[in-house]
């Protein structure tokens, strides 16, 4: 089946967590305590299709305000397919990307309702978080394993626009801009390589680890 994550569409399996789904295909989307359901950085607002999805679990409702679960916000950490069809949702930080890009004044009273959504529901997060246990050697991999593909992303994002904009002096400066343009692969691929065998790694404990928490991952 396929699934539209932030107007890209990619395949996806049923039983595959929607953040799993974006990091295997570098989608725009955050996970900076690596998909454990701590950062809540992965929140996701479903478009189209949230009867496909895996139902609202009480860890979830305990996280989210009424008002984001009304305008079909869900935790990409928590949030698994569970039937075939059309799916499309925007990542909360691809809004605020194009917040940016479009009409910045907005984002401080995005931040100031965001903000109040979580300190609506700061006490239940709180409560539920305390209640959990956790491997602080795996959650450490899996934290880094997110640094490393946040890495990734903005190396991808930012390399292109580098070697455009040194190619009208490349002429003029060669040397320096190969290795410029040596180093940003070099690191590319690192961050690459890095982040693929920590990404398979974490997300199958991750899961592991839920499963043991009373978590629906």
């Amino acid at each position: 089946m396929n699934i539209t994550i932030n107007d890209k569409v990619y395949e996806a399996e049923k039983g595959e967590r929607l953040l799993d789904i974006a990091r295997a295909n570098n989608a725009h989307i955050g996970y900076f305590c690596g998909g454990n359901a701590i950062c809540q950085t992965c929140y996701v607002k479903v478009l189209e299709g949230a009867e496909l999805l895996s139902p609202l679990s009480e860890y979830e409702k305990a996280l989210l305000s009424d008002n984001l679960l009304e305008e079909g916000t869900r935790m990409a950490c928590l949030t698994t397919v569970e039937k075939p069809g059309t799916i499309k949702m925007v990542s909360a930080v691809e809004e605020v990307k194009e917040m940016f890009e479009t009409n910045p004044p907005v984002l401080a009273g995005y931040a100031a309702k965001m903000g109040m959504e979580a300190l609506v529901k700061f006490p239940e997060t709180v409560a539920v978080q305390a209640g959990r246990t956790f491997d602080l050697w795996q959650l450490l991999t899996d934290v880094i394993s997110g640094i490393g593909d946040a890495l990734h992303l903005v190396l991808q994002a930012f390399a292109p626009t580098l070697s455009e904009k040194h190619e009208s002096i490349e002429s003029g400066h060669p040397q320096g801009i190969k290795l410029l343009r040596d180093t940003s692969e070099a690191l590319l691929h690192s961050a690459s390589r890095g982040a693929d065998k920590e990404r398979n790694h974490a997300s199958t404990a991750t899961k592991h680890r839920a499963a043991q928490n009373g978590v629906h991952a």
